[in-house]
This record gives C-alpha cells, structure tokens and sequence, in this order.
C-alpha cells in the first residue's frame, strides 16, 4: 500500500470533505504517514504573505490535531510560494508514495491556463497523483464523494502503451496488489497500417499476456481499437472499475490544451478516481 501520502488543502469545501471523509478511509487500508500541506500562494494574495502565514499555520494545526484524533499520523506544513511546485518539491523531500488531490468538475487539467494546482502538480511532481473525483449533490445541497476511498484500489483498470513507462506504471499498481480483487489490463492500438492491423492486436495480446503474469488477482486482458481515451473509459465502465491507472507523459502546455493527450481527457471525462503516473 502507499505507506506515505501528501495532502494538499487549500481549506476549501471540497478539499475538507477529502481530508476528513477520504483520507481516514485510505489509513485504514494500510498508508501510515500524512503529510499535511498548505501553500500560501505569492501568486494570489494582496495580504502580506508572512502575516497570512501564520494565520493559515494556526488552522492547519487545527486541522491536524483533528485528524490526529483519528489515529492517523499527522506532519503538518505550510510554505510561501507557488502551489504546485512547492507541493511537488515537498513530495520530493519527503519521498512520498502518493500524492492525493480531490478534484470537482470537469476540465480538470484544462484549466491550466487559469493556474489550476491540480493540472500544474500533475506536470510538475515525480509522483504518483491520485485524483478523487467531487460533484455537488443537487438534491442534498452538498459535497459528495463519487467514490468509496476504501474501495478504490480493489478493480483497477490499467493502461498500457508498451512504451519505457509501462514498467513504471505496473510498479506503482504492485505497491497496492493486496489490496486488489481483479484487474484489467488494457491496450489501444491506435497505430500501424490497416494491414497491420490484425498483427498488431496479436501482439499486443501476447505482451498483456506476459505483464498480467506478474500479479496474484485474477487478470483479464482487453486490447481495443480506436481512440485511446474512449476505449479506456467505455472499458471502465463496462468491467465496473474502480480506478483508472495510467502513464502522464511530459509535453509541452500548448500541445496538451490544443491537442489533448489521453490522459488528459481520461481525467476530464471519468467520475472514477484517476491515478496518474510520472513517466519522466
């Protein structure tokens, strides 16, 4: 399991319910140490900073004494800077294994040019980021969680671009394989001529074959055709899974909002949680 997860709270609604609701669910699978982060971004406040600093110290501390009765294992930590780097750069120090982000709405990683921390984070830590998804609850006038965080890590769907990252991506699956009951491992062939077509399924059957070899839970292999991203989440919601796992390639900013990569739109069209790999 994660032994080490780092949370990111900027306070609001959404990231309170993840922390008190999400966050006990997941230690009692196994993580055992919470980092516990607030960034007071330069970027957005008039206040002087140092002075919000030690107001927002004040509440974390609270925050963490709140948990703390929880039985959880709380650091808590609050930096000046920008967001997402200073969150990954904490990651960093502190060798975490998961860095949890609750996200609301759609268009989470397209909102980058407006400074989203999620989006930004994604691209700037060599971590893994889990991302929980969050909607308004109409009827209850509420925050609601579209998933159990006890049971997210039980039917992971994985997919596999036989590139150098896949090994990366199967090494941080393995890190919860106890938690798991069945896993599907997917592949898209989106390439090759029309001729190659056929082949190119075949092979990529035999190498699901090889890497569904390497887990204890029952494994079922699916190799689709088309775009990439549509098959992985029609495949999700057809085999009932609880998580999406995949590989977040470094491209440039412009690329990914022009052109959209798959994980990108992965996230932006699943209301599963999305756990998203560093390739780099």
């Amino acid at each position: 399991m994660f032994e080490k997860v780092l949370f990111p709270t900027d306070f609001s609604e959404v990231s309170m319910h993840a922390l008190r609701e999400c966050i006990p669910q997941l230690f009692g699978v196994g993580a055992k140490k919470l980092y516990l982060v607030h960034i007071v971004d330069i970027t957005a406040t008039d206040i002087e900073a140092v002075e919000l600093m030690k107001i927002d110290e004040e509440e974390l501390n609270r925050i963490a004494d709140e948990i703390r009765a929880k039985g959880i294992d709380v650091e808590p930590a609050v930096k000046i800077g920008i967001p997402s780097l200073e969150i990954a750069e904490i990651a960093q120090e502190n060798n975490v294994d998961l860095v949890l982000v609750p996200s609301k709405g759609e268009n989470i990683l397209r909102q980058m040019l407006l400074g989203s921390t999620a989006s930004n984070l994604v691209r700037a830590t060599k971590k893994p980021v889990l991302l929980v998804k969050y909607e308004w609850d109409e009827e209850e006038e509420k925050i609601k969680c579209l998933s159990d965080c006890r049971e997210i890590f039980k039917r992971p769907i994985v997919a596999l671009d036989f590139s150098e990252c896949s090994e990366k991506v199967l090494n941080v699956v393995k890190k919860f394989e106890e938690l798991i009951e069945g896993i599907t491992l997917i592949h898209v062939v989106d390439y090759g001529r029309a001729e190659e077509l056929e082949r190119n399924i075949e092979n990529a059957k035999a190498k699901l074959g090889e890497f569904g070899k390497l887990f204890k839970a029952p494994v079922k292999n699916e190799v689709l055709t088309g775009i990439a991203s549509r098959s992985i989440l029609g495949i999700a919601l057809a085999k009932d899974s609880s998580i999406i796992v995949m590989g977040k390639k470094g491209r440039s900013i412009i690329k990914d909002l022009l052109l959209g990569s798959t994980a990108e739109r992965v996230v932006r069209d699943s209301k599963l949680p999305v756990l998203l790999v560093p390739c780099e």
